[in-house]
Order: structure tokens, then C-alpha cells, then sequence
């Protein structure tokens, strides 16, 4: 199809809005992209090909799909908003390789679907311009769920995306970082500013790409119990790590007994959740369910 009919371009966007009359909802965190080059840097990133699925969340008017449905075999696109489904028809007629699904992503059954859309093809990439409202639970929604994924690309806001990829000891570095870090390897794509989006967001994007582990970097005895346990680590930033597990963990006379869990793990009771690393929290909860402490 020829490029100059693309829908991420301000005046073709504009047009399919007014055809239909569409207009955006605030709460379902709207903001259609226009931009050909940031477009093309996110299809890139995704590493598709004619052997590859796309899975796209939130399509909008469809100018990401079209751009994926050229580069790989199929795309199926979910879309919680039901009067963008006739829109999706129209803009997207000219693909066969397109299937768009109306509902919730968060309460779709991704398992099934990966089974009936994507039985042909080899890898799957998610690929999507994620509404901000939504981005941590959906995302963690796709990583927990253990789908047959080799990357995940999105648009995200920018703080939550130098979050994701942050290393240990800074002020971004925090259980974001680590649930994310535990399933994939990220990579931060490009800075996307506000003026590339119909309507303006109020905060600058950026493009990540979480490349998925075949193995997560620690080998852990349970992996709810080290969530819950990194989690409760950063309960209170400022606090030391003693002084969290001590409040989730630990009645006021069991000092003791923590002080040496964390000195079997080798850690300092004195250092805060921010200078731990993954491989330092996998330690610390197999001692503490050794310890049969959960």
C-alpha cells in the first residue's frame, strides 16, 4: 500500500476522526500518534517479519496496525472502545492479515487467543501504544502470564519507562524495575514528545523494548515470595530494608532473628531497597523460606 496514505499523518488522522465523528475519551487515555518516524522506530524495534505474529493493544484508528500488518504475517488487535470498530474496518479494509477484537485486554483470555490467532507463526511480538492509566497492569498481565512472546514494544510514559529499565542504586530503580527485569531484558528505544499525538498528552512518551528472558536472571524457591518480599522492601522508600521486613514480617521482638536472615544472605541490615539487586532479593527470600517465614 502506498505510504502517502498513511493514517499517522496530522491531516489524514483528522480526516478519519471527522468522517466519523469520533471523539476522544479522556478516560480511556486517548491519544492517537501522527508521527511516521516514531511509527517506524517502534515497528523496527519489534523485529517482525512475514513468520511473525503482532499482538497490538488499544489500536485506535489503526495507524500502528497498518505499519504492522505490512511487516508482519498477522496482527490481531484488541480495542476496548467499541465505536472505534467501525473506524478500524474502514481505515484497515485494505489488509486480510488483520483480525480486530473488541474487549478489555486485562480481562481477555490470552492463553486462548494465542491458540487461535497466532497457531501459525513462529515468535509473537506485542506492539502497542499503551494508554498510561493502564500500562503497569497490563503489562505485568502479559510478563506473569507466560505467553510465547520474544519481545514486547511500547509507547509508555516516559518516567514508567526509565522506571522499567533503571538499574540498582538510583533514585528510578524500584519493584517496577525488578518485575519487569526478572522476565526481560529492557531497552529503552526513543524520547517521544507530546506534539506528536492528537490530542497533546500532558507528559512525554517513550518507546521500550522488553526483549523476554528465556530464563529469569535468579533461580528462585518461590517466585510469589520473592515478589512479596521485594515489594515490601520498598513499602517505604526511605526506610531501611531491616525497617520494612521488620513492619511485614517481624513482630517487635524478632529483631534478632532478622538481623541474622540477613546476614546468612549477606546483606547489610542498614541499606534500603533501591541498592539491591535481583540477584540480592532472589538470596534473601529463599533464607527467609528456609527460615519458614513467609
Amino acid at each position: 500500500m502506498n505510504d502517502r496514505h498513511d493514517i499517522a499523518t496530522p491531516g489524514r488522522t483528522k480526516e478519519i476522526i471527522n468522517k466519523h465523528g469520533f471523539s476522544f475519551k479522556k478516560s480511556l487515555g486517548q491519544n492517537f500518534l501522527i508521527d511516521s518516524n516514531i511509527l517506524n522506530k517502534i515497528v523496527d524495534a519489534a523485529d517482525l517479519n512475514e513468520q511473525r505474529g503482532a499482538l497490538e493493544i488499544g489500536p485506535g484508528i489503526g495507524a500502528l496496525t497498518e505499519r504492522l500488518a505490512r511487516q508482519a504475517h498477522n496482527v490481531t488487535a484488541v480495542e476496548i472502545d467499541q465505536r472505534l470498530l467501525p473506524i478500524l474496518r474502514d481505515s484497515l479494509g485494505a489488509y486480510d492479515n488483520v483480525h480486530v477484537r473488541h474487549g478489555d485486554v486485562l480481562k481477555v483470555d490470552l492463553q486462548e487467543l494465542f491458540r487461535e490467532d497466532f497457531a501459525e507463526v513462529e515468535k509473537v511480538s506485542v506492539v502497542a501504544n499503551l494508554p498510561y492509566y493502564v500500562t503497569t497492569p497490563i503489562l505485568m498481565k502479559l510478563l506473569e502470564e507466560k505467553l510465547p512472546l520474544d519481545n514486547i514494544v511500547v509507547m509508555i510514559q516516559k518516567e514508567v519507562a526509565q522506571r522499567m529499565a533503571a538499574a540498582p542504586g538510583g533514585k528510578d530503580y524500584g519493584s517496577l524495575s525488578i518485575a519487569v527485569q526478572y522476565y526481560c531484558i529492557p531497552e529503552l528505544v526513543c524520547i517521544v514528545p507530546k506534539t506528536v499525538f492528537i490530542p497533546q498528552p500532558n507528559v512525554e512518551s517513550a518507546v521500550i523494548r522488553l526483549k523476554l528472558r528465556e530464563e529469569p536472571p535468579v533461580q528462585v524457591q518461590d517466585e510469589q515470595h520473592f515478589f512479596e518480599l521485594m515489594q515490601a522492601c520498598f513499602v517505604q522508600r526511605r526506610k531501611t530494608i531491616a525497617n520494612n521486613l521488620k513492619t511485614r514480617y517481624f513482630s517487635g521482638s524478632d529483631r534478632q532473628q532478622l538481623e541474622q536472615l540477613l546476614a546468612q544472605a549477606g546483606i547489610e541490615p542498614s541499606r534500603r531497597g533501591e541498592t539491591l539487586s535481583i540477584e540480592e532479593y532472589g538470596r534473601l527470600s529463599d533464607v527467609f523460606l528456609a527460615a519458614g517465614i513467609r
